[in-house]
């Protein structure tokens, strides 16, 4: 029976692992869940899956969900409590699927305690991809996969050698807007870039989708991750997100990996690798689909992805800066605050003001991340 402990298990990937081990409940058991606010769905959660330990965002919020527990649950909150929760149970695989930089602490604190890590949080590799590689290298932690297409690019890498790797592409939606000019992005709503034409995400990452942010993350992410530089990563929009991801190798020869769009199936793989087992979910059949179609990716229309590629050239603070920048934005726009285009200058702001340094700890990781933000809610 494997153990596992989920960060941020009433978002859109926490529920659909609790989906997975639904599925096959005799195979999993649950050890600790986090939620920020939402307490009635962790509840639920909790009184179905019987974990050890929970988490929410303050001591207010647990006093009201402890009463509603099963008998005997440990009640934790704020970050000291994700902390705990992520490390000091007896869980074999961390999934964390907090949005945002919040997760990079309790990663770190999960890998220190020698627990793998089903990775769906981007922004801990973006912005901390050499401490964390590092940590999980000696502690001898395996980091798995949990974005679509990374874990096609880690399912196409299976039993081939690194060095024979030319070029990865992550294949991209194109979101929200993907068939819409720029001029035809002024004064669109929330409510019209929330709405995605093929994957069920949380409204941030949603967003990030449209700018094409989100695609830029995975390029730093997958950076780290497979230890290839950064022109040996490319990018193309593909509408019906049926290939998740491909490599090519150096005979030229590509290998990708297909399927619908159902998060499901890249989780699963995470947390029984390198076994495979059945899943919830449909079989694709290319007979019915009969098309698939793809595009050149375009930075004149795209630049938030050509903020990403640069900030990852650049290295040091640029990529936490480019991330804190946008996770700011992106928040901004949700809240009301800004357009949907002044998302990018913000991002293209910031980053023009600042002045790159070396970040080799948390604390300092922590600082450039906090400038940032400041910068990005005064523009």
């Amino acid at each position: 029976m494997k153990k596992i402990t989920i960060l941020g298990s009433t978002g859109s990937i926490g529920t659909q692992t609790l989906d997975i081990i639904g599925h096959e409940p005799d195979r999993y058991q649950v050890e600790g869940l986090s939620a920020g606010t939402n307490v009635q769905l962790l509840i639920e959660q909790a009184n179905r899956f019987k974990p050890k330990s929970v988490c929410v965002a303050t001591r207010e919020l647990a006093d009201e969900a402890r009463v509603h527990l099963p008998l005997g649950t440990k009640v934790l909150y704020g970050n000291d409590g994700l902390i705990e929760l992520a490390a000091d149970n007896e869980a074999d695989t961390v999934v964390t699927a907090i949005v945002g930089s919040r997760g990079l602490e309790a990663t770190l604190a999960a890998i220190d305690a020698g627990k793998h890590i089903g990775l769906a949080n981007k922004e801990t590799l973006v912005t901390a991809g050499h401490i964390v590689m590092r940590r999980a290298a000696e502690r001898g932690v395996s980091i798995l996969p949990i974005d679509s297409e990374h874990s096609a690019i880690f399912q196409c890498l299976n039993g081939e050698r690194r060095s024979d790797v030319h070029r990865i592409t992550l294949t991209a939606s194109g979101g929200s807007f993907r068939d819409r000019t720029r001029a035809e992005l002024e004064g669109v709503t929330v409510a019209q870039a929330l709405n995605h034409p093929n994957w069920s995400m949380g409204a941030k990452i949603t967003i990030d989708s449209a700018t094409m942010a989100n695609k830029g993350l995975e390029v730093i992410e997958a950076h780290w991750l497979f230890d290839l530089a950064y022109n040996q990563i490319d990018v193309i929009i593909h509408p019906e997100s049926i290939i998740h991801s491909y490599v090519e190798f150096v005979d030229h020869s590509i290998i990708a990996q297909l399927g619908l769009p159902d998060m499901r199936v890249p989780i699963q793989y995470a947390l029984t690798y390198p076994e495979r087992r059945p899943t919830p979910t449909e079989s694709l059949n290319l007979a019915k689909l009969s098309k698939l179609h793809f595009r050149e990716m375009d930075f004149d229309r795209y630049p938030c992805l050509r903020f990403a590629y640069e900030s990852g050239q650049a290295g040091q603070s640029a990529p936490t800066v480019f991330n804190a920048a946008n996770e700011t934005a992106v928040a901004r726009f949700l809240a009301g605050e800004i357009t949907f285009l002044e998302i990018e200058s913000v991002i293209a702001t910031v980053l023009d003001r600042h002045q790159l340094v070396d970040v080799p700890d948390v604390a300092s990781i922590a600082a450039v991340d906090a400038w940032a933000r400041r910068e990005a809610s005064s523009i």
